[in-house]
């Protein structure tokens, strides 16, 4: 239903803005362009592109009328990514949407004019992205992920939800800024919890699965996912879990709909709909440098029944009663 409402808000409205454009000589058609990390049939990705479709709508810019939007699917792949930055910014947008830093950083490379307006970046200060929150200067703005502080609620969670775990394999990038903040949060509480960690680098598919096997021989052990680069790996890494028996906690909702057992962290949908904000007053004539970036005003636990199940636990009372959504 969500991939045939975008391709009716998109893909099906291309066909009518030339008419349009010709219809209405009076309004200048603005053009927003959009670089996402997922694959073009990747659920998530269209449920993004959904909001932010609806999002605009609701701000009075209607795809196929006073509105372009150009979308490019980067499916984790840093080249991809690259070439289609370099091929949005040839467009002459008005405004470029980016999705994560796999998308922002190519971004800035190719242009440090054209606004951007970003969701679900985790540290736009420590990555050069802007030069504070408050005051970002430059092309960009928008919406970051969260603050690091919370990756160690993910490691309290899994002790929480499975008091036996004594080891805990962590899946990480190390090469991004999100990864190595996070991981040593993750550390910095692993002490006080009895825990010891194990990382394991999230670029490699093969890497991955050697790892989360090696490490599964071993009794008492529990998987937490870290968030950059975790949209692209997440079916391998939740196929995992469930083969090894492992308790794993997940930095966003789709990893517990795809099968995880429980996931913590901001509603990067949210962003989307926020994001129309910004685009909107951007198309308006403000600029990204003085519109402040936004820390997430939305975070939700969500928890997977049948996955707990499967792997013999019980969720406690005092997790389901603060949990979001409960998928049985």
């Amino acid at each position: 239903m969500k991939r045939r409402a975008v391709i009716t808000l998109l893909g099906g409205a291309a066909a009518a803005w030339p008419l349009a454009a010709r219809a209405q000589q009076r309004e200048r058609v603005r053009r927003v362009a959009v670089l996402m990390p997922f694959t073009a049939d990747d659920p998530e990705g269209q449920a993004r592109l959904l909001a932010f479709a609806q999002g605009l709508q609701q701000t009075g810019w209607a795809v196929g009328s006073n509105l372009r939007i150009d979308t490019r699917w980067g499916a984790g792949d840093a080249d991809r990514a690259r070439k289609y930055a370099a091929e949005l910014v040839a467009l002459a947008p008005d405004v470029i949407v980016a999705n994560g830093n796999a998308a922002l950083g190519p971004l800035q490379q190719a242009t440090r004019t054209v606004p951007i307006v970003f969701v679900n970046v985790p540290d736009p200060v420590g990555g050069g992205n802007v030069a504070s929150l408050a005051h970002p200067g430059g092309n960009a703005t928008g919406f970051m992920q969260s603050e690091y502080s919370m990756s160690g609620k993910w490691l309290e969670l899994l002790k929480e939800i499975a008091p036996r775990v004594t080891r805990a394999v962590v899946i990480r990038d190390p090469t991004s800024t999100s990864g190595v903040g996070q991981f040593a949060v993750i550390q910095s509480v692993a002490g006080s919890l009895g825990v010891e960690l194990s990382p394991i680098d999230m670029r490699d598919a093969g890497e991955i699965e050697r790892g989360v096997t090696a490490f599964a021989r071993a009794p008492n052990g529990g998987l937490i996912v870290t968030t950059a680069g975790s949209v692209i790996r997440r079916s391998l890494i939740i196929a995992l879990a469930a083969r090894h028996k492992l308790p794993g906690v997940y930095p966003f909702r789709y990893h517990v709909s795809g099968g995880g057992l429980i996931s913590y962290g901001p509603d990067i949908i949210d962003q989307y709909r926020l994001a129309t904000g910004y685009v909107d007053r951007i198309l308006r004539g403000e600029k990204p440098g003085d519109l402040p970036v936004q820390a997430p005003t939305k975070y939700e636990l969500v928890v997977n029944l049948k996955t707990a199940k499967t792997l013999g636990l019980e969720i406690p009372t005092t997790v389901l009663a603060r949990a979001d959504e409960v998928i049985e």
